[in-house]
């Protein structure tokens, strides 16, 4: 292969430096992420199509460099450029060796599921003893699971990017907080003010690094550029499915974001068959853009045989495609909650009896925490009831919360917490 192939790839070549464009802003909750790079074992990193995951990379490139590595012993390769196509894993490799490098290496490789038989040519070099430190990314939770989990195992250390949560947010857009101060009460009301401002644009406009530093009058358009792009790029083509049947069946989850579903009742809606919906919902599962959540229950048939309720990773994302925003905040909040617990990589459920909860967390102890989402400050009293009857079924429940817009008080066992300060100290998703 041309070695110039590779150089536009790497800028800090020629400069010396990753180019200021590249490396984004500092995401501190994944600190560890970034200091993976000190590791023999292999960094895999996981997450939906623009979540940032190519700007950790690069900063992670930024911080060998002013460590004292030397700039062409750092190879970063994007394999979405179509010019790398027809060149494989080896030629990539040899071409760079042969021509800059035969010292130790730093080698990033973006979307390396796009190349066949990845997971055996990475064994390789790991076992051959060659010290070169791999960095790998990819936008399938398929391929970066069920494939490493045989050939990797022992041999990686993997993280799962989001777009951001709530407290990065507030870094983006240089709110300062402190957040022990704000879990004891400690906040000027300019401050409150700004955060709740700043909750209400995030559930609008979502988590999407480069959607939150747009000027507003461009998000929606960037956001549904982005939809297309994961449903053509990292869908369609990938699994080889109908376009049609695949934007309509990713409208209706969409729309029925933190609602139950089954597999039936999506069939009689749209008259897909059972396998088509379940291979479809699996696709989209795939590459991050909706999640799934079982019924909480000892039994694990009991579990697996209830209806699911489905999530979505991004609240701009849905409100950019859906044009339902205003009467579905409720939900739209309840789907931010989730993402939050699912960074946490809590073992959540939901529970549904006479009432129900929202969130059932199953910590590591053991204890559970009942969470339930109601962004009002005037709460239904089915929302406490559902909690108190968890509650009784499960003793082990010891922590029961409700989330409000801005009411803060404890009464009968019950915690109640406004949904945003929540999120800057999720004390109910803590081990």
């Amino acid at each position: 292969m041309e070695f110039a192939k590779l150089t536009e790839w790497n800028p800090w070549w020629e400069q010396g430096k990753v180019p200021d464009g590249l490396k984004g802003k500092d995401r501190l909750d994944y600190k560890l992420l970034l200091d993976s790079i000190r590791l023999r074992e292999v960094t895999i990193i996981t997450g939906v199509r623009r979540s940032g995951k190519s700007t950790l990379m690069y900063q992670m490139i930024g911080r060998l460099l002013d460590n004292g590595v030397k700039p062409h012993q750092i190879l970063f390769v994007n394999f979405e450029d179509n010019k790398l196509t027809h060149d494989s894993l080896d030629d990539i490799y040899l071409t760079y060796r042969e021509n800059l490098n035969s010292d130790k290496a730093y080698i990033f490789l973006d979307e390396i599921h796009r190349k066949d038989k990845w997971e055996a040519w990475i064994r390789k070099k790991y076992d051959t003893q060659t010290q070169d430190k791999f960095v790998i990314s990819g936008s399938s939770a398929y391929l970066l699971k069920k494939e490493y989990s045989t050939l990797l195992t022992g041999r990686n250390v993997t993280f799962e990017v989001f777009p951001l949560c709530f407290s990065e947010v507030l870094s983006f857009q240089d709110v300062e907080i402190d957040r022990e101060k704000i879990k004891k009460g400690i906040l000027l009301e300019k401050t409150r003010i700004e955060i709740v401002k700043q909750f209400k644009m995030y559930i609008a406009h979502g988590g999407f690094p480069q959607v939150l530093l747009t000027e507003k009058a461009y998000k929606r358009k960037i956001l549904e550029q982005y939809f297309d792009d994961i449903l053509y790029k990292d869908v369609i083509d990938r699994f080889n499915l109908n376009a049609q049947k695949t934007k309509e069946l990713a409208l209706f989850f969409v729309t029925a974001i933190a609602h139950h579903f089954s597999l039936r009742t999506v069939r009689n809606a749209l008259g897909l068959s059972y396998d088509t919906t379940k291979d479809y919902l699996s696709a989209f599962k795939e590459v991050f853009l909706f999640f799934t959540l079982d019924h909480f229950s000892y039994s694990f048939k009991e579990q697996k045989t209830l209806p699911q309720k489905i999530y979505f990773i991004d609240t701009g994302l849905r409100s950019a495609v859906s044009f339902t925003f205003s009467r579905d905040e409720g939900k739209l909040v309840e789907n931010i909650v989730f993402l939050e617990l699912r960074r946490q990589e809590q073992d959540v459920y939901y529970w549904k009896n006479k009432g129900e909860v929202d969130f059932v967390v199953k910590k590591k102890n053991n204890m559970l925490s009942a969470i339930n989402v109601s962004f009002t400050d005037d709460i239904d009293e089915r929302e406490i009831k559902s909690l108190v009857d968890f509650k009784e079924n499960f003793p082990k429940a010891k922590e029961l919360i409700i989330l409000t817009k801005s009411l803060e008080k404890t009464e009968k066992d019950i915690r109640f917490i406004p949904v945003w300060k929540w999120l800057l100290h999720p004390s109910g998703s803590r081990s």
